[in-house]
């Protein structure tokens, strides 16, 4: 079998899971399980022996014409580089351990059938995004994965955070898509295809008129499905969807999308210097702000999802520096140990029952009662805060390294400014990653207080997977040094310079924490908070549920409980409150934006009830009474049918005359 048809089976055998799931979901129940994991395993496979036979060598492209526009064609095309061959099997792999975790956490939900046909849904079209050779094809898979997040953020319907979160995650992402495909076709008109290999063709020959709009529409999108600033909002109220739904989004799919796009287009981007200012300072607020919420929130997944804006900024900093290389270095590794953190943190929640970390830290002996997952998380946590030698270090280290040679002027494809804007912004960053790192791994697992509760032991399907996932976390970034043909052909290894200096601030950040919780903690065993809502016997989802529908009446705001032990509090002074809420970003976006269409939408609903249908009902209306005295005159009687007819006969005739006397006599 070829390799390009191994190809075209790795987005096929995902997609034609969904699709007998959907069909057999409701007749033959017992297929849905199957159905769901064995064509995702099965393309994980595939894309392994794709990436085997690619070899980081050239790449591979094939191409046929799907069909004739007149102007543009559009072509069902692949391109197979050394990225997209490794962004394949990233994918391949937390897909598959999403699908059999979710197996055992959704073991009883009534709703699993349609769940996992849309992750294996979701799967096919992040696929086809990476092997797609035409934008057109890619747009296709870029949209399903919207609409699949629609449907799996808002798994939980009969919750209104669930509801709300999918309807907001769809809108956001929605509003970068407009200027994303704008600038879609804007691309294809200067370059006349949308194939990859032609824009890349016309740029290198200086074809693109007008690169810096170009971009800037371009980047609207890769905003909007990256979560970065500004529309990144849609994000962190994306937790309220299950927690396996949570992983695939923010290690393999839908967010990994933008920057991996960028990273493909990345010569375009890098045709204006402008474009690239704007993506560093886009990553810069975004690695900073979205480090200060972390270190504030109280939802344990609220953490993960403000640390995945964050990682998604690193990603962005590295491509605003030209180094596409260290962007999906990045976007593999942190793909791992993210993918792991999510699912360990659905272990945590349903044996804690809750989501609060300020009730974990009152409870003792949770770390006991779930040894994998918290073994698991611990690598997880590492990795995420750069600690050598876990995966985290070595990627993030090449993002610094590229930053590094940018801003000193021995890299020429990026202005130096924008490199010293991604360089002080990482390391200010590095120090806030490994400082809510080291909260939540305090706040999870070394409570003191009552014993944890005990909600029974967790399916081996779930843990299982955690340790086929901390394999990358710990290995892949050793392992990259091998991998050199994959990423453009150059070295990722880090530099002494960075190396001490990210390091350094990293273990800063974690022992100013400890330090800070250690002040603290003495004041959890004084202040009572909440209780655990979660039921006993629950099954992992229904857990997780509770836990969302129940911690703003339990513990506080969703965003951060009343907690004076909190070590956050301490570190953040007087910019906990805003962080906590996001920097009220929803608040000003709803000032600015949504009331204002709202109010426009208010005065057109009025103009159109009364004023367009006032003339609408009074044209009716004279319609009607003119119908009416029509109706009077037909009597049925013939001697007034006559009578009139010879009185307007009488009439026509005075009025003949009349227009001839006056006629003549003028």
């Amino acid at each position: 079998m070829t390799t390009t048809t191994l190809a075209v089976l790795v987005p096929l055998l995902p997609f034609l899971g969904a699709a007998g799931g959907l069909l057999l979901g409701r007749t033959a129940p017992g297929f849905v399980r199957p159905l769901a994991v064995l064509p995702t395993l099965a393309a994980f496979v595939l894309a392994v022996l794709v990436a085997v036979r690619q070899g980081g060598g050239r790449a591979i492209d094939a191409a046929t014409q799907l069909t004739p526009t007149g102007s543009v064609p559009i072509d069902l095309a692949l391109h197979i580089d050394g990225f997209a061959a490794l962004t394949a099997v990233l994918v391949g792999l937390v897909a598959s351990c999403v699908q059999i975790y979710s197996t055992g956490y959704l073991r009883d939900d009534p709703r699993y059938p349609s769940y996992a046909a849309l992750v294996s849904l979701f799967t096919a079209a992040m696929l086809l995004v990476v092997y797609s050779g035409d934008l057109m094809v890619l747009l296709v898979g870029w949209e399903i994965m919207g609409i699949c997040s629609y449907f799996l953020v808002g798994h939980y319907w009969e919750t209104p955070e669930a509801r709300a979160a999918s309807l907001k995650a769809f809108l956001v992402t929605k509003l970068g898509d407009v200027p994303f495909l704008i600038g879609l076709f804007a691309l294809a008109a200067d370059a006349g295809t949308f194939r990859i290999t032609g824009i890349l063709g016309a740029v290198a020959a200086g074809g693109i008129d007008h690169p810096t709009l170009v971009a800037l529409l371009l980047l609207a999108g890769v905003a909007g499905k990256s979560a970065q600033f500004p529309l990144h909002t849609w994000l962190p109220d994306a937790m309220a969807g299950p927690t396996p739904v949570s992983a695939l989004i923010h290690a393999a799919t839908m967010v990994a999308a933008g920057v991996y796009f960028v990273a493909r287009l990345l010569p375009v981007f890098a045709a204006s210097a402008a474009a690239l200012t704007v993506l560093a300072v886009m990553a810069a607020v975004t690695m900073v702000g979205s480090g200060l919420a972390a270190l504030a929130q109280d939802d344990i997944k609220r953490v993960l999802a403000y640390s995945t804006i964050g990682q998604l900024g690193y990603m962005s900093g590295a491509l605003a520096v030209g180094d596409r290389g260290a962007a999906v270095f990045h976007l593999l590794s942190h793909g791992a140990f993210k993918a792991l953190l999510f699912l360990a943190a659905g272990v945590i929640i349903h044996a804690a029952g809750t989501n609060s970390l300020a009730a974990m830290s009152r409870m003792r002996g949770l770390a006991a009662r779930i040894p994998d997952a918290y073994w698991t998380m611990t690598v997880a946590l590492l990795a995420l805060a750069a600690i050598p030698p876990f995966a985290g270090f070595f990627s993030k280290e090449a993002v610094l390294v590229a930053a590094e040679h940018t801003a000193l002027g021995d890299r020429s494809v990026a202005p130096a400014g924008a490199g010293w804007i991604v360089l002080v912004s990482g390391l200010l960053t590095a120090l806030l990653t490994a400082a809510y790192a080291t909260r939540l791994w305090l706040l999870a697992f070394r409570g003191r207080g009552a014993d944890a509760p005990d909600h029974g032991r967790q399916p081996v399907a779930m843990n299982a997977v955690l340790w086929v996932l901390a394999v990358p976390s710990l290995a892949f970034g050793v392992a990259v040094v091998r991998l050199d043909d994959w990423f453009d052909g150059h070295a990722l290894t880090p530099t002494v310079t960075t190396a001490v200096l990210g390091t350094g601030i990293a273990l800063v950040g974690g022992l100013v924490t400890y330090a800070a919780w250690h002040h603290t903690r003495a004041r959890a065993a004084r202040t009572e908070l909440g209780a655990v809502a979660a039921h006993p016997e629950s099954e992992p989802a229904v857990s997780e549920a509770e836990a969302i529908a129940t911690h703003t009446p339990a513990y506080g705001d969703i965003a951060a409980a009343p907690d004076p032990a909190d070590p956050g509090r301490l570190l953040l002074g007087p910019l906990h409150g805003p962080a906590a809420a996001g920097f009220r970003l929803d608040a000003v976006y709803s000032a600015l934006f949504v009331r204002p269409v709202r109010a426009a939408a208010s005065l057109v609903s009025f103009l159109d009830r009364e004023v367009v249908e006032t003339y609408v009902r009074g044209a009716g209306s004279g319609t009607n009474l003119l119908g009416r005295a029509v109706r009077r005159a037909q009597t049925g009687n013939v001697q007034t049918y006559l009578s009139v007819l010879l009185a307007g006969s009488v009439v026509l005739a005075i009025a003949a005359v009349v227009i001839a006397n006056v006629n003549a006599g003028s």
